[in-house]
C-alpha cells in the first residue's frame, strides 16, 4: 500500500514544492490551500497524472477546526504530516490589529494542533509515522517588525519538542525545519537592495530555494527513527 501525506499550505512555494517531491516518491497526497482553488486543484491532477497517484484537494482555511475534521473525515491511513501553511504580518506590534494577531496565531500555530490532533490517532494505529512542522530561524532568534510571527514559529519549535517526548514511545517522530530567507511570495514586500543586502549577511551568498527545503523534508523522513524533537536550521549558515 502506498504511503500517504497531508501538507498544508500546497498550493504554491515551500508546500507545492514539498507535494511534488513526495508525489515523484510515490506518496498519496492530501493537499489543502486557503483560496488558491485553481492552483491547488491543476497541482493535484497534474501530479495524479504524472505519478498515477491519487491526490486529494481541500480549500479552507487550515486555522479553522471545522474545516481541518472536515479534511480528515475520509481519511483511514496518514505516514506524513508536513504543516507548512503559514503567513506573515510586517509592520510594529503597536500598529497591528488584535484580528491579524489572531490570524497569525491560529493559521502558524493552533493549525498545526489542529492537524496533530487528527492526524495522531491514525499513526497510533500503526505506531509509525512523521510530523514535520515548517518554521523559521526567527522562531528561534526573533525578528523586528515580525513579533507575531516570530511569536508564532516559536510557539511552534515548542510544540514540535514538546510533542515529540509525548509521542516517542509510539515511534513517531515530530521535527521542525526552520528555515532562514527561501525564494517564495512571503518575501515579495523586499526590494531588491534589501535583497541583496539579506544575502550579503547570509554565508552562503544567496537565498535558498523551494527544492531545497523539499529535499530536507525527504530527507527527515528518510532519517533513522531515533531523529526526533529536533529543530533543524536551513538557512546558508546565517544564524
Amino acid at each position: 500500500m502506498a504511503k500517504r501525506a497531508f501538507v498544508t499550505g500546497a498550493s504554491r512555494g515551500i508546500g507545492e514544492a514539498i507535494a511534488r517531491e513526495l508525489a515523484s516518491e510515490g506518496y498519496e497526497l492530501y493537499l489543502t490551500c486557503h483560496s488558491s482553488s485553481d492552483r491547488l486543484t491543476s497541482l493535484a491532477s497534474e501530479l495524479s497524472g504524472t505519478y498515477d497517484i491519487e491526490c486529494t484537494s481541500f480549500i479552507g482555511d487550515i486555522g479553522d477546526y471545522a474545516f481541518v475534521k472536515k479534511c480528515f473525515e475520509d481519511i483511514e491511513q496518514l505516514d506524513v504530516l508536513i504543516n507548512n501553511a503559514g503567513i506573515s504580518y510586517v509592520g510594529l506590534l503597536s500598529d497591528m490589529s488584535v484580528e491579524d494577531w489572531d490570524n497569525v496565531l491560529r493559521t502558524n500555530l493552533s493549525a498545526c494542533f489542529y492537524t496533530s490532533k487528527l492526524a495522531i490517532p491514525l499513526m497510533l494505529k500503526k505506531r509509525s509515522g512523521q510530523i514535520i512542522n515548517i518554521s523559521s530561524i526567527w522562531g528561534n532568534v526573533g525578528a523586528s517588525m515580525e513579533v507575531a510571527y516570530s511569536a508564532s514559529k516559536g510557539g511552534l519549535n515548542s510544540f514540535t519538542r514538546s510533542l515529540a517526548k509525548e509521542l516517542a514511545p509510539s515511534n513517531i517522530q515530530v521535527n521542525a525545519i526552520a528555515c532562514g530567507v527561501i525564494d517564495t511570495d512571503m518575501n515579495k514586500h523586499l526590494s531588491m537592495s534589501d535583497l541583496e543586502i539579506l544575502k550579503g549577511e547570509i554565508p552562503a551568498d544567496r537565498i535558498g530555494t523551494t527544492i531545497e527545503v523539499a529535499r530536507m523534508v525527504r530527507h527527515v523522513i528518510e532519517s533513522p527513527s531515533y531523529l526526533t524533537g529536533q529543530i533543524i536550521s536551513l538557512d546558508g549558515g546565517w544564524q
